[in-house]
């Protein structure tokens, strides 16, 4: 089976699940987008790997699993979305030690953590794009199915561009100190979200 590439186009608050977010796939060469839905801890993990600005005080869980990788001299070399099944995204991490190499099975959301921390490609198999990619708007689908961890996203968040998983709340009254200032306590308080969105505001100024 031929493998495809995929890249981040963002992530989005999911519309349909409560406390779920969108991570949205794009194939590098192709239209198609591979939405999944995510917890909202592994997207704030995702996210501070998007935002290179942004740097937690402390490691979280997948900084502190790259740091104990690279003590042992463990690389990630590539990430592959590997089967679908009921809804539900399987992957794995293709790993090398001393020329060894290795695969690990992890959730979508981990994996795709941990290849951005690891500058890793990620892949899945065309026919699971077959399957699950889409070119437009899909209709939104009421699921009683609470478990939605790394599952297929049935939800209008591809319509137009992205909303941002961050919180509303309006900076534009701000100077660019007080937007510094306010940076420094988000990511003081581990408010990441927060502090992407004020971070967003200066980049406009």
């Amino acid at each position: 089976m031929s493998l495809v590439r995929l890249n981040i186009k963002g992530i989005s608050y999911s519309q349909t699940q409560n406390g779920a977010y969108a991570l949205i796939l794009n194939e590098v060469e192709g239209d198609r987008k591979l939405p999944i839905v995510i917890g909202a801890f592994e997207a704030q993990s995702i996210a501070i790997a998007l935002e290179k600005e942004i740097r937690p005080p402390r490691p979280l869980t997948h900084d502190l699993f790259k740091n104990f990788a690279e003590r042992f001299d463990i690389v990630v070399k590539q990430v592959i979305i590997h089967k679908l099944v009921d809804g539900v995204f399987y992957s794995s991490l293709i790993c090398e030690r001393d020329k060894i190499e290795e695969i690990i099975d992890a959730r979508t959301s981990d994996a795709i953590a941990l290849a951005l921390r690891f500058d890793a490609p990620i892949f899945t198999y065309k026919n699971i794009l077959d399957k699950a990619g889409i070119f437009l708007k899909v209709e939104s689908k009421n699921s009683d199915n609470e478990n939605t961890e790394d599952s297929v996203l049935v939800d209008d968040v591809l319509a137009g561009e992205l909303e941002p998983a961050v919180s509303k709340t309006d900076f534009s009254s701000k100077s660019i100190e007080e937007l510094r200032q306010l940076l420094e306590e988000a990511v003081a308080n581990e408010d990441y979200e927060k502090a992407a969105s004020i971070r967003d505001e200066i980049s406009k100024r």
